[in-house]
C-alpha cells in the first residue's frame, strides 16, 4: 500500500509543506511551499512586543496544502509540527491577539517572580524541563492578557485547530511547557500555586491521534482539494526530528541542529537527579513515549543573524563561500560561550561576538570569514561538551553522533564536533523533522507498520549528507 502524505514544518525562522509518498520499501520527500516565519513587532502602549504573524504562517500553510493536493488529489494526510513553547490565547474560540514570541523582552522578568513561589529544585523534580526563561509557563506566569480568555494552544495545535475545528493538547509539545507532570497529566496544583487557570489548555492526546478532515469551508476558500485528514504527530519539531534520526538503541548521540542546536539521547524514563538539573538538562516526551534527555543550546541563529545583519544595506552574502573560505581559515585563539544571554535577542550579531571577546581582553573576530569561523568553532565546543554531559548523565555511550536538520550540511561544524568529542559523526537527514512527520502519520494511516525502530528502518543511506572521521582535535579554549 502507498500514498501521499503533507507534513506542515513550521520552524522558527521558516516554514516549509513537504509532500512525501510513503509505502513499504519506499520514502521520497520534496517540498511544495517555502515561506519565511519572521517576527512582527507591535506596539503595545509601552514598548514594542514581539509576535508572531501567526494568521500569516496559517495563509500559507493553506496554499501550500492546496498545492500538495493539485500535484496529489489522492492526498492521505496532513500532520503538522512546530518550534515550541509559545501559544495562542482563544477566546470563544476565536485567536485574542498575536501570539508573542518567545524572545520578546516580557519573559525577562517572569521567571524572577515563579521562583519566589517555587523553587528551581521542585520544579525540576515537578517537570524535569530544563531552566529556559522563555518556558511556556514563565510566559503564562507573566501575561497579562490571561483573565481575558478561555483556552490557549500550542502553535502546531492551533494550527490544527483552525484546520480541522478540533482543539487538542499533543503529548511532546505539551512536555515543553513546564505544566505538564512527570506522570504525564496537567499539574492542576502548580497552575493553582502560579495563578494559571486549570482547563487552560484542553486534554493531552498522543501522536497518532486523528483530529478528522480539512473543515469543508476552509477547503473551499482555500483550494484544498479531497479530504485529507489531519493527525497528529510529534508536534514538537524536534520530537519528529528525532523519530528520524537511524540511530542504534543506547548507542547513540543526538544534535538536532536548526535555529536551536538540542543536543540529547533517548531514553525510556527520565533522569531527574540533582546532577542533571545543575545542568540544566531537560526531560521532554517523544514519540512511542520515549524521553528526550537533552539540553537547548544555541545553534545556527549566531549565523542566520550575523548573514541577516550584513546584508542589511542590501549586500549578498554567499554562505557557501563564506563557509569555504572560513574551513580554510586558521581557527580562533579562544572560542566564546555560545549560550551567553547576550546573544539570544535579533540584531547586530557580529558586534556583539566583538564585544564579547574585547570585553575579556581577547582579539575578536575582524572579518567575516573571521566571524563565522569563530561561530562555527564555538558551536562545535558547545555541542562536544553537550554530547560529553548527555552521555555522563544519561549512561548512554557516544559511540557515534548524529547531527540532522540544516547543521548536517554544514561540513566544517560536522568535522569539528567529530574531533571534539573523537566519534564518528553521521550527518543527515536535513530534513528530519518532516521525515518524522510523515512517518508517524504513515504509521497512522497504515501506510507504515512498526515500532519506533522500525520505522526509522525506512532512513536509508541516501538520505543521509556524509559520515565524518575523527581527526586530532581541536585546541580552541573557551572562556566565560
Amino acid at each position: 500500500m502507498r500514498g501521499h502524505l503533507a507534513a506542515v514544518d513550521l520552524g522558527a525562522t521558516s516554514g516549509r509543506v513537504v509532500v512525501a509518498g510513503v509505502g513499504p520499501g519506499a520514502l521520497g520527500i520534496r517540498a511544495v511551499a517555502r515561506f519565511a516565519n519572521d517576527p512582527v513587532y507591535l506596539w503595545n502602549g509601552q514598548r514594542c512586543a514581539m509576535h508572531w504573524d501567526v494568521p500569516g504562517l496559517f495563509r500559507n500553510v493553506c496554499s501550500g496544502l492546496a498545492e500538495a493536493t493539485r500535484q496529489h488529489p489522492d492526498l492521505v494526510g496532513i500532520g503538522v509540527d512546530s518550534w515550541a513553547v509559545d501559544y495562542g490565547l482563544l477566546r470563544r474560540g476565536t485567536l485574542a491577539g498575536l501570539p508573542h514570541h518567545y524572545r520578546d523582552a516580557r519573559c525577562e522578568q517572569s521567571a524572577d517572580r515563579v521562583h519566589e513561589r517555587i523553587s528551581h529544585r521542585s520544579l525540576y523534580a515537578r517537570n524535569g524541563l530544563q531552566f529556559l526563561p522563555f518556558n511556556t509557563l514563565y510566559q503564562l506566569a507573566g501575561d497579562t492578557a490571561l483573565d481575558a480568555a478561555d483556552q490557549a494552544l500550542l502553535i502546531p495545535d492551533l494550527i490544527g485547530y483552525w484546520l480541522t475545528g478540533r482543539a487538542v493538547t499533543e503529548r511532546t509539545n505539551a512536555s515543553t511547557t513546564g505544566l505538564l507532570g512527570v506522570d504525564g497529566r496537567w499539574d492542576d496544583e502548580l497552575m493553582e500555586l502560579l495563578d494559571i487557570p486549570a482547563g487552560l489548555f484542553p486534554g493531552v492526546v498522543d501522536p497518532g491521534t486523528e483530529l478528522g478532515p480539512v473543515l469543508p469551508d476552509l477547503a473551499a476558500l482555500t483550494g484544498i482539494a479531497g479530504r485529507p485528514h489531519v493527525s497528529t504527530v510529534a508536534s514538537h519539531d524536534t520530537a519528529s526530528a528525532v523519530v528520524a534520526v537511524p540511530m542504534a538503541p543506547e548507542a547513540g548521540v543526538y544534535i538536532s541542529c536548526g535555529t536551536w542546536g538540542l543536543v540529547g539521547v533517548e531514553l525510556d524514563r527520565p533522569v531527574l537527579t540533582e546532577a542533571a538539573r545543575a545542568a540544566n538538562f531537560t526531560n521532554e516526551v517523544g514519540a512511542d513515549g520515549r524521553i528526550r534527555f537533552l539540553r537547548n543550546t544555541m545553534g545556527l541563529w549566531l549565523l542566520s543573524e550575523s548573514i541577516k545583519y550584513w546584508e542589511r544595506d542590501g549586500a549578498a552574502i554567499d554562505l557557501a563561500a563564506l563557509l569555504e573560505q572560513a574551513a580554510a581559515g586558521p581557527a580562533p585563539g579562544d572560542v566564546f560561550d555560545t549560550d551567553d544571554p547576550v546573544f539570544a535577542a535579533p540584531g547586530d550579531m557580529p558586534g556583539r561576538i566583538a564585544t564579547w571577546y574585547t570585553t575579556r581582553g581577547l582579539a575578536p573576530p575582524s572579518t567575516q570569514v573571521e566571524t563565522v569561523r569563530a561561530i562555527i568553532e564555538s558551536l562545535a565546543t558547545a555541542f562536544a561538551d553537550r554530547v560529553a554531559t548527555a552521555s555522563l548523565l544519561s549512561g548512554t555511550p557516544a559511540r557515534t553522533v548524529h547531527i540532522v536538520g540544516g547543521g548536517a550540511q554544514n561540513r566544517l561544524l560536522c568535522q569539528l564536533i567529530a574531533d571534539r568529542v573523537g566519534a564518528p559523526v553521521i550527518a543527515g537527514p536535513v530534513e528530519a523533522t518532516a521525515l518524522g512527520n510523515v512517518l508517524l502519520q504513515a504509521r497512522t494511516h497504515g501506510l507504515l507498520t512498526g515500532s519506533l525502530e522500525a520505522l526509522r528502518g525506512n532512513v536509508t543511506d541516501d538520505l543521509l549528507v556524509g559520515r565524518y572521521a575523527p581527526r586530532v582535535a581541536s585546541t580552541g579554549r573557551v572562556r566565560t
